[in-house]
């Protein structure tokens, strides 16, 4: 009886072996089973994904009054008899992205001929893109267009082409002459480009009744300075608080509302006073 004992613990314990494996066994898939199901989970599929890169805003997101992007100072100086001094906006279904500005005359010297002057601005607005690009390389785009349009001008004749500094990011200047009209034209087209907008601006002129030439050196010129007030007017958003600095400070005036003229006419007056009194006195010493 003593001997049965310890047998039937042996035996118990033997039994209990195979339940145990079983046990852990079941334990050891579940954790298995629960880190993979942990793993998949996060794991989504957004983070698979790679991110899409993000593309510039377009710096500029209206256009200027393109009528008012030129100061009248410089458009009586361009286009002396200028039909209407505040310009012929072009019509446009959406100013903010298109917008532009003309003016033209004929300035009547009588028997000594007349001379025309013509003066357009045209400006593009680009926005920034996902799927096409930033708005200043879209206008990148478009600036070699209009570069290559101004060259293919129908009946353009010695056509020079240009790069020109100090006017927006980039530009060029595009020269040639133009028969029209029986008349010999002299053009000049500036097409600049200034962070995501395109300005197109072209000047030209021609001697009417025996009236001279203009000469293509002077109609770059004018073009050049136009093109740099236009290009002034798309950073300001507005050309009218630019026209009046620049106004005011081409205006001769001081502030006390004299002109150097009126000042030096003055100053002669004056002068001249003086030399009257001495002289009179002189006269009278000398009697």
């Amino acid at each position: 009886m003593h001997r049965s004992a310890p047998r039937l613990s042996r035996i118990l314990a033997c039994a209990a072996v195979p339940v145990m494996l079983v046990v852990a066994g079941c334990s050891s898939d579940s954790g298995d089973k629960k880190e993979s199901g942990s793993s998949a989970s996060s794991a989504s599929p957004s983070a698979s994904k790679k991110a899409e890169p993000t593309v510039e805003p377009a710096k500029f997101a209206a256009l200027p009054d393109p009528c008012k992007s030129i100061t009248k100072k410089t458009v009586t100086s361009l286009v002396p008899s200028a039909k209407s001094k505040n310009g012929t906006a072009a019509k446009s279904s959406d100013i903010t992205s298109r917008a532009g500005c003309s003016w033209n005359g004929l300035d009547d010297n009588g028997v000594k001929g007349s001379q025309y002057r013509w003066l357009d601005v045209g400006f593009t607005r680009f926005e920034s893109d996902q799927a096409l690009g930033s708005g200043a390389k879209r206008a990148q785009q478009d600036f070699a267009k209009q570069v290559d349009k101004a060259k293919a001008t129908e009946g353009a004749k010695k056509v020079v082409e240009a790069p020109a500094a100090g006017i927006g990011d980039q530009a060029s200047t595009i020269a040639y002459d133009l028969s029209k009209t029986g008349e010999d034209f002299k053009y000049a087209t500036i097409v600049t480009r200034t962070e995501n907008v395109v300005i197109t601006l072209t000047y030209n002129g021609a001697g009417y009744a025996g009236a001279k030439t203009p000469s293509a050196g002077d109609i770059m010129k004018g073009a050049e300075k136009a093109a740099k007030e236009a290009v002034a007017a798309v950073a300001a958003g507005s050309a009218t608080p630019g026209e009046k600095a620049t106004d005011k400070a081409d205006d001769p005036k001081s502030s006390d509302g004299k002109t150097d003229d009126d000042k030096s006419d003055d100053s002669k007056k004056s002068t001249d006073k003086k030399k009257t009194s001495a002289h009179k006195s002189t006269v009278k010493k000398a009697g």
